[in-house]
């Protein structure tokens, strides 16, 4: 163990009877977000491909001027993918660390410089790692696999590295792995077959995730992080439970569950040490959630701010957004709903929340965001949004 390390382990340790730094971002004892130590809310966005863009061309740092962008904006914060999304795309890791990390420097130097917070979702989709060390998907719930060893080992190597930098707000694991858990129709929806981006070359009943393997990678993660940073957030990168997400678990069925259901699953895929729980909001989870006819924005939000109340925990909304393909009724409709959403957030009290998506261009048929397409509107009302919760918060 470096001394390094040894300092942070010892600070965890001490972290119950000692105050925190007043810096940064952290979630306190009551489940609050503090920055800076006071109540702190903001709205960000994702930028999925800010980092992983440079990785596919080491040329490409157009994620500076998306970093000029959102800061003349005022919007402070991206969440975004912090390595590869096919196995391929960890090449240079595995043989090249050293020219890896060089670029993941730039990119969060480049962020520091800006002013823009960051939240790395380490391990985005959850097929790629197993894929990557050779094994299948359930290997999430073992806690001696090849897959939750390569997953410690990249904790350690990104966390200890940027531990000291201002511009990491918190620690998450990947993109919605709870939402893969217990269908009744897995063999259907397996993870992508594609050999040449490095995936396994077939799929199996191994491949499909229970909600025990879902609970095992997050504490893992959680746990891997703690070792060396003992105070900013950790949270999963999980989805809103499904509808039916506690009858699939329990009796393999799609059957609504009620609210208390929810609010279970929605704990129980966020276990300690996690304490930033994930969400990720859009128009269809309006729908008919706890057999009724309708459920609002403000009701699903509700129940999850007083989940994580309870549970002594803060509250993420990771994505949310609305697409304006015309079966969803086109850009006239995405515009009622990411304003509805948005208007949610606020209203609810939601401490932090990301819109899904800012400059990703193969989403730019019907979601992508950019200052100058015609979604750039959003961008306006983040800046709003952002302005109204800074005012409110003096």
């Amino acid at each position: 163990m470096t001394p390094k390390v040894i300092l942070l382990a010892a600070a965890c340790a001490t972290l119950g009877a000692a105050e925190a730094p007043p810096s940064g971002l952290v979630v306190d004892a009551e489940g609050r977000l503090l920055k800076d130590g006071a109540p702190y809310r903001a709205i960000g966005v994702n930028y999925f491909s800010a980092f992983l863009r440079s990785l596919q061309d080491p040329d490409d740092t157009s994620y500076r001027e998306g970093f000029d962008e959102l800061a003349k904006r005022g919007i402070p914060f991206i969440r975004f993918n912090a390595g590869g999304f096919w196995p391929k795309e960890w090449r240079l890791y595995r043989e090249e660390p050293e020219a890896y990390f060089r670029r993941m420097d730039a990119f969060v130097a480049a962020a520091e410089e800006k002013g823009i917070g960051l939240i790395p979702s380490l391990c985005w989709w959850y097929a790629c790692v197993p894929d990557l060390v050779g094994e299948s998907c359930n290997q999430w719930g073992n806690p001696d696999s090849k897959t939750i060893a390569f997953l410690r080992q990249y904790v350690k190597d990104v966390v200890v590295r940027y531990v000291d930098s201002p511009a990491v707000w918190a620690w998450e694991l990947g993109n919605e792995y709870s939402l893969t858990a217990d269908l009744p129709n897995a063999a259907d929806h397996r993870p992508w077959v594609k050999p040449d981006l490095g995936t396994a070359t077939s799929r199996s009943e191994a491949d499909e995730l229970t909600h025990d393997d879902v609970v095992t990678a997050s504490r893992e993660f959680a746990q891997a992080v703690r070792q060396y940073d003992p105070r900013r957030p950790i949270t999963t990168g999980h989805s809103l439970p499904r509808p039916s997400a506690h009858h699939q678990r329990f009796d393999g069925t799609w059957g609504r569950d009620t609210k208390q259901q929810f609010q279970g699953n929605l704990l129980d895929v966020t276990p300690d040490p996690l304490n930033l729980i994930s969400v990720h909001v859009y128009p269809f989870d309006e729908g008919t959630r706890f057999g009724q006819k309708t459920t609002t924005y403000e009701e699903i939000l509700g129940l999850c701010l007083d989940a994580s109340a309870r549970a002594g925990k803060a509250l993420f909304v990771g994505e949310f957004g609305a697409s304006d393909k015309q079966e969803d009724g086109g850009p006239a409709r995405a515009r009622e709903e990411n304003l509805e959403i948005l208007a949610a957030i606020e209203s609810t009290g939601v401490p932090l929340a990301a819109l899904w998506v800012f400059d990703l261009p193969h989403q730019d048929s019907f979601i992508n965001v950019t200052p100058t397409n015609h979604r750039s509107y959003l961008l306006d009302e983040l800046e709003r949004a952002n302005k109204r919760l800074r005012s409110a918060g003096k």
